[in-house]
């Protein structure tokens, strides 16, 4: 093998065994999701007061262990014990408060995610605000969702 080649090799080879190892993944197999930190639960409280601009009922539904650990919408690892919601078209970061009505338990918490077009869904929740809302069991629920401040995230 000439000088010049072997110098290439030298220089190259390293570089490309870096390039070419495999990037982190988020996966939602138990042992990798234990290691995963996730952030602190949001205080909301202070939208409590906050006026409504806007009303709408429907029915919820909520996500969990198909999606635990990817990136959102908004690219926030997504929690399913956490307090989130996905909707078809709120702007990210809108805070809402979610009420469902057959308990009226209410949870405030803002958009980070989106979800597909459902014609008899108003919005998708995480397993932790289902869990707040008390409605695994059922699967859906009929909810009132009250606007309390618009987000100026993608849409």
């Amino acid at each position: 093998m000439n000088r010049s080649l072997k110098s290439f090799l030298l220089i190259v080879i390293p570089f490309l065994s870096f390039a070419c190892s495999s990037a982190p993944r988020f996966s939602s197999e138990k042992e990798k999701l234990s290691e995963r930190s996730y952030a602190e639960k949001e205080d909301l409280s202070r939208y409590e007061k906050y006026p409504v601009l806007e009303s709408v009922e429907g029915i919820a539904s909520y996500y969990a262990d198909k999606y635990h650990g990817k990136i959102t919408y908004n690219g926030e690892v997504y929690d399913m014990n956490g307090i989130s919601a996905a909707h078809q078209t709120y702007p990210m970061e809108t805070i809402i408060r979610v009420t469902n009505l057959s308990n009226n338990k209410n949870v405030i918490l803002r958009i980070n995610d989106r979800m597909p077009y459902w014609k008899d869904r108003i919005i998708d929740l995480s397993l932790g605000t289902a869990r707040e809302l008390d409605f695994i069991e059922k699967g859906l629920t009929k909810v009132r969702i009250d606007v309390l401040k618009w987000g100026e995230g993608k849409k």
